[in-house]
């Protein structure tokens, strides 16, 4: 719920959404997502669960606007609530049938945000945006109900589905009253309870109720609720914010509070009024009990009449061990240092059994180092009775350790009555008579950040897959209970349930799909939709179709021009056999001459070894000599900053297990460079290298893949500069320069090694830069928000907007524990200014700047552009890499 325009995100992306329709299409029946419009992901979360619950969706997808409505609307009800149900109608036959992996619900939710206008809050109230869509989507299935059912009394679907009815029985200044109330979303407070059964007994009881059960009338008020009728879709809302009087403003509620994910309502229900009645009472009588055993065992586990408590057995035991030490007399200079004075003799020092003599030599050693520390010259070096007889302890050892078994066994005695008593509690409604109305649970909403800035999304439970899905914007992913429990139990970061939805576990048509009536199959996608409906949805899937289409065209006449170009660029090659970079053109500096030094060696030991002197028979035996070296390369255990694959393809390509038609067309293709024409030898060698080229044909090599194989290669350098530069940057603490460089190096490398182990470089190493220089800026960000000064204030949200925010879901995509650690710590660590007094103009940049950290649900593919890469020869680029992996330490 976004209410003022401080809030969209106006700053300028350095993501974007990936323009490929392919990334954005939905796969098989996986759910469909909603796209974050700007701060929408409330909407999210209570739409995916509402329109999970397959009644609900029927509902909505079947209804028809009532016939007779006026053109122009006559009524607010009529200019609002009708065009709503027609949005939410289009938008949940997209969720139903759609091609795309999520839709865009902008137009309900523009709907939704104008009745919100009037609102001065900036991030309003979920739940009073839940009462606001049930109140709108009642309103529109009455005025329904009310044209098809002319002179009856209109049956209101919405009403049936989410509304019950309660009875509140109580006294109100002496006197007894009876009240049925509807009610809709159940409110219940969190503070001060451990889980959802105690937030219910506590909110179905008010004041003092010991006047109703009694015949005497008596100036007490309470009263009891007791449910009469519950809704099959039985909602409870946890109220996690208070208002904060001192501070003057609302703070969320972090207590841990638990709940069943099957619930059982009859000890609430009116018809069990008696029974429950007495089981409480019953639990009451229990608890005292309990509380006079806690205060018991508190007495033993917290002894002593001090500021300082301790465990009663642990105090015994300590006085056992000061009763059984020996006194031990040493100089306290002896105690600091037990060497001899210099000059000193082992007769100076000082003597334990001689008390006269011990002490002279104390008060020597005290009164020269220390003259204002005059201690006791018998001072025991650790505690221990001075005076204590060997019957004396004999009697306090037994004694005391009688006494400590005493006390260890009245404390186990009392655990295990307080453990049976929870246990007795726990069970009170534990028969079969009080488990008749069974409620399963359908949704939980969770809230994460703080009262007035945070994220939402939704836990729902998949009944056919038997599994929890979580809903996050775009992002639909199968999930489990122990992660809802994480994010929804409280406690735990600062995220938390703030609305549970349950529904009636005997009626099974909630969640039922609609079967067809001729076939008898369960109808699914745009099979389950009405007429007007599946033209919809066909129409906006046929603009998806040919969106792909389009792309797909576009990416062909790419191809063919890059093949073009490609074509062109092999006549240019052929005609000059120029070769790319990296086999080692000259360069001004001459860096390099070591590749053409290689090829004479190798020459040149062929020369040595081979007895046939033709240029042909040298050039084979060299490039097998050749070969033999760099399949060594290949197969070394080498450290990480001793990469061998920058310094020659060759030792890429093998390691890659490159087709060996790849490796000998590379391999001819450097001995035919002609920077080897000095001598007559390796001009001969280079003539015979250029000839065997000239005369391979396209079906023994196939062109593309060699070009596949070389742009691999390039692709791998340019990784290796990326993360090169952006370590170096690091190590320097240019941390802003250096986040662009390790963002895309760790992006590329993800790419390379997808295709394979060896295709680039270590992971691990690379995420835990990326993610040290996000942890980086968002420290100096933070100590600049902390400065109060406006241009430093400035500057650090611009820092946090413009590079740290659009970057953290690229730590979330893939879920790794190191990278979900520095998330929250990057969010705990703005959400905690939120307790703190500041000035409000800071405030306000907070609180604008909140829901853009927590909210990084957009679906990110690339940066528009990379940085500039620097160039680099094969042996700048080797040496380079050396150093700066040595100066990282790997890591």
């Amino acid at each position: 719920a976004e209410n003022k325009a401080s809030l969209k995100r106006t700053h300028t992306e350095v993501w974007s959404d990936s323009p490929n329709p392919h990334d954005r299409k939905r796969i098989d029946t996986c759910p469909v997502g909603l796209k974050n419009v700007g701060n929408t992901c409330w909407f999210s979360a209570v739409i995916q669960s509402l329109f999970n619950l397959l009644e609900f969706q029927r509902l909505v997808l079947n209804y028809s606007p009532p016939a007779r409505v006026h053109d122009p609307p006559h009524t607010q009800k009529e200019h609002r609530n009708l065009p709503f149900m027609r949005e939410l109608r289009n938008l949940f036959s997209l969720m139903v049938g759609s091609k795309r992996k999520y839709v865009d619900p902008s137009r309900a939710v523009e709907i939704l945000k104008d009745a919100f206008k009037s609102s001065e809050s900036q991030q309003q109230d979920v739940s009073e945006f839940t009462h606001k869509l049930l109140d709108w989507l009642e309103d529109a299935f009455q005025m329904k109900a009310e044209e098809d059912r002319e002179g009856e009394k209109p049956k209101n679907p919405m009403v049936e589905l989410f509304y019950g009815r309660f009875l509140a029985v109580g006294v109100l200044e002496g006197k007894k009253f009876e009240n049925t109330e509807m009610f809709g979303q159940y409110p219940l407070q969190v503070n001060g309870f451990k889980d959802l059964h105690e937030c219910l007994e506590a909110a179905m009881i008010e004041g003092e109720i010991e006047s109703l059960h009694s015949a005497e009338n008596s100036a007490r008020s309470g009263q009891e609720h007791w449910f009469t009728e519950l809704p099959p879709v039985l909602t409870f809302e946890l109220s996690r914010f208070e208002f904060n009087q001192a501070l003057g403003r609302p703070e969320k509620i972090h207590n841990k509070l638990e709940f069943p994910s099957m619930l059982y309502m009859d000890r609430y229900m009116d018809r069990n009024r008696e029974v429950t009645r007495i089981k409480r009472e019953e639990i009451r009588r229990v608890k005292e009990h309990l509380t006079l055993l806690q205060q018991r065992l508190e007495r033993y586990l917290s002894y002593g009449s001090g500021p300082k408590r301790f465990p009663l057995a642990d105090v015994l035991q300590y006085a056992m061990e000061f009763a059984s030490s020996k006194p031990v007399c040493t100089s306290p200079v002896e105690d600091i240092d037990s060497s001899a004075p210099p000059g000193g003799t082992k007769g100076q020092q000082l003597d334990r059994f001689n008390p006269g003599r011990a002490s002279e030599q104390q008060r020597v050693a005290i009164h020269k180092p220390f003259t204002q520390s005059r201690l006791p010259p018998d001072l025991p070096m650790h505690p221990a009775p001075r005076h204590i007889t060997d019957e004396e302890l004999r009697v306090l050892e037994v004694c005391l350790h009688r006494w400590r078994s005493e006390v260890e066994n009245d404390t186990r005695d009392l655990q295990g009555s307080i453990n049976r008593i929870h246990r007795t509690i726990e069970l009170m409604y534990s028969d079969k008579s009080m488990m008749q109305v069974p409620y399963r649970l359908h949704a939980v909403l969770v809230h994460e950040g703080q009262a007035n800035a945070g994220h939402y999304w939704a836990y729902i439970y998949d009944p056919h897959q038997r599994c929890w899905m979580k809903y996050n914007d775009i992002s639909v992913t199968k999930s489990s209970w122990e992660e809802l429990v994480r994010d929804s139990f409280g406690g735990y970061r600062n995220a938390s349930a703030y609305c549970l939805m349950y529904i009636n576990d005997k009626k099974p048509f909630l969640i039922e799909e609609e079967f067809d009536k001729e076939t008898g199959q369960i109808l699914s996608g745009i099979d389950k939709l009405p007429p007007d409906l599946k033209q919809y949805v066909r129409e906006d899937n046929e603009l998806f179709d040919k969106e792909v289409e389009e792309w797909d065209s576009l990416q062909v006449r790419k191809a063919q021009q890059e093949k073009l170009v490609l074509a062109a660029a092999a006549a240019a090659a052929a005609s000059t056999q120029q070769e790319p970079e990296y086999m080692e053109q000259p360069s001004p500096t001459n860096d390099s001459k070591h590749l053409q030094e290689d090829t004479e060696r190798a020459i040149s030991r062929a020369a040595a070894e081979q007895e046939e002197r033709s240029p042909e028979a040298l050039l084979t035996a060299a490039i097998k000599l050749e070969y033999a070296r760099l399949l060594r390369f290949a197969q070394e255990d080498t450290p990480p900053e001793k990469d061998y694959r920058l310094q020659h393809i060759v030792v890429y390509f093998i390691q890659n297990q490159a087709p060996k038609k790849i490796l000998e067309r590379t391999l001819l293709t450097q001995f035919a460079d002609r920077n080897l024409a000095f001598d007559e030898r390796c001009k001969s060698i280079m003539n015979v290298a250029r000839a065997k080229l000239d005369l391979i044909k396209p079906e023994e090599v196939n062109m593309d893949e060699y070009e596949m194989w070389h742009q691999a290669y390039r692709n791998f350098r340019d990784t290796t500069i990326f993360m090169m530069t952006g370590l170096d940057l690091f190590q320097k603490t240019n941390y802003m320069e250096a986040l662009m460089f390790l963002i895309y190096s760790y992006q590329y490398n993800k790419e390379l090694l997808s295709k394979g182990r060896y295709r680039g470089h270590d992971e691990e190493l690379l995420g835990h830069y990326r993610r040290q220089c996000l942890l980086k800026l968002n420290e100096q960000a933070a100590a600049m928000f902390e400065s109060g000064e406006e241009p430093e204030v400035s500057t650090g949200l611009g820092l946090m907007n413009e590079l740290v925010v659009p970057c953290i879901p690229l730590l979330l995509v893939h879920d790794t524990e190191r990278d979900l650690l520095a998330v929250e710590d990057m969010r705990n660590r703005w959400c905690s200014y939120l307790g703190q007094e500041m000035e409000p103009n800071l405030q306000e940049k907070l609180t604008d700047f909140l829901p853009k950290l927590l909210d990084c649900s957009a679906e990110i593919k690339s940066f528009h552009d990379p940085p500039k890469l620097p160039s680099y020869s094969t042996l700048e680029l080797s040496e380079r890499f050396v150093r700066v992996m040595a100066a990282v330490g790997g890591r």
